[in-house]
């Protein structure tokens, strides 16, 4: 998942961000609500972790004008008001859900494991695609029974692909969903990181799941 931190407390900001990079997420990180709106207006993120209590522009403005344009971006409130008025506040101004600090990082990352299985449509943790089976939740990854180890960003890229099973995504939508927008790598890096997938995925098996299109992307498909 691509995900945006939004607070101004840069300790538990980088403590936030380290936890979920440590997961194979790409994530970005940002200190004050105007910029907290400018990164999601301009990027396409999974989900955002948004405090409310920040400088410029508080996150229940942001929030608020996100909805206003009809922008839909799953958005979790971190706050230290943990009244049922505040609570119904921001899930009025369209927070999709909402955590009291201090909270633990297990279950912030758990809520925005929820995120990821709405937006795929798929109600548990379990992705297949033929005998290829991806745990979200334990990180477990499985080819005929046999449990395949990889490394954070092998899985991040698996865990893409498999939540777009059966769809096309691009050399560039990889790069947005698995770096964060300080990434100057190698341009191929994700060319590189398919082949080391394709090692672990595929070679042992007769049956292919992970397919270019040549000039659009990568497929993983039954």
């Amino acid at each position: 998942m691509r995900i945006l931190i939004c607070d101004d407390e840069k300790d538990l900001n980088n403590i936030i961000a380290k936890t979920l990079k440590g997961q194979g997420h790409s994530v970005d990180s940002v200190y004050n609500g105007q910029d907290a709106y400018d990164y999601i207006v301009c990027g396409e993120y999974d989900a955002v972790v948004l405090d409310i209590m920040m400088p410029v522009m508080d996150g229940l403005t942001v929030l608020r004008r996100l909805r206003q344009q009809g922008n839909l971006t799953p958005v979790l409130l971190l706050t230290a008001k943990d009244t049922v008025s505040d609570k119904v506040t921001g899930l009025d101004s369209g927070a999709n859900d909402y955590l009291v600090k201090p909270f633990s990082l297990e279950e912030l990352s758990a809520r925005l494991r929820v995120f990821g299985r709405k937006t795929t449509s798929n109600p548990t943790c379990v992705f297949t695609a033929g005998d290829l089976s991806v745990d979200t939740s334990s990180h477990i990854v499985t080819r005929a029974g046999k449990e395949i180890s990889l490394s954070p960003k092998e899985y991040a890229l698996l865990e893409y692909l498999i939540r777009n099973k059966g769809r096309v995504v691009s050399r560039q939508q990889i790069e947005n969903n698995l770096w964060n927008l300080d990434f100057e790598g190698d341009p191929g890096a994700v060319l590189v990181y398919i082949r080391y997938l394709r090692r672990k995925i595929d070679d042992d098996f007769e049956v292919k799941l992970i397919h270019t299109v040549r000039g659009s992307g990568y497929i993983l498909r039954d």
